[in-house]
């Protein structure tokens, strides 16, 4: 599923991976811990093509997308991989269907097939009444949940998460936590995701440990 190969990335003079190797495979949950300024983020955003590497290859569901050039890589992005953040990063002005559906509208898909879609995500994660909701009248966990159903809408290959639930009460942090293993089962979903809580970390199949810009353990 997700091959990555002697990954090195640095800002300036700061080094901060040196040398990344790691498989992932389908339907796997990883978890990537460290101290922060352990490189974690800098991996997640490589791996999701948001940022280059200075040198190595990477390798996602068959495709190599080292040898992509900016327009491949947006497209492949949109299509293969879905992000989900800290803090959801959902738009105000629209409702939580719109939100969820904004993915597809980017790729192209019919605005009937799209909100088709983005119900059955909505109905999934239990969310069928807020669909009209705009984020501001969604709680927290809610507005995480409309952020997966996102990142799901385009049946990505991979759904990576950055601190997913680094901003929800403990009620909210475990319902997402076993979601993800949900989706795992239900969609045959693979998830990176990194975190600071031990919790998810020990629920994970494969626990990665970040150091200084290396996988000290979990390869």
């Amino acid at each position: 599923m997700i091959q990555v190969a002697h990954i090195k990335k640095s800002f300036g003079t700061l080094e901060v991976l040196k040398g990344i190797d790691v498989s992932i495979d389908k339907k796997e949950i990883v978890t990537i811990v460290g101290a922060s300024g352990a490189g974690k983020t800098t991996l997640l955003q490589i791996i999701g093509t948001l940022m280059r590497p200075d040198g190595g290859a990477i390798s996602v569901h068959g495709k190599d997308i080292s040898q992509l050039n900016d327009r491949q890589l947006a497209s492949f992005r949109n299509k293969e991989i879905g992000f989900v953040f800290q803090f959801h990063h959902l738009l105000p002005e629209f409702n939580a269907l719109e939100n969820i559906c904004i993915p597809a509208y980017i790729a192209r898909e019919s605005k009937r097939a799209a909100e088709k879609r983005g119900y059955n995500l909505l109905e999934m994660l239990k969310l069928s009444d807020r669909a009209d909701h705009k984020p501001s009248e969604l709680s927290g966990g809610e507005q995480q949940r409309v952020a997966v159903a996102r990142a799901l809408i385009n049946n990505p290959a991979v759904i990576l998460a950055d601190e997913p639930s680094g901003n929800l009460d403990s009620q909210n942090k475990n319902e997402l936590h076993k979601l993800f293993f949900d989706l795992r089962d239900e969609l045959d979903q693979t998830f990176v995701i990194v975190t600071h809580d031990k919790e998810l970390a020990g629920m994970a199949d494969r626990t990665l440990q970040m150091k200084d810009g290396r996988i000290v353990s979990g390869k």
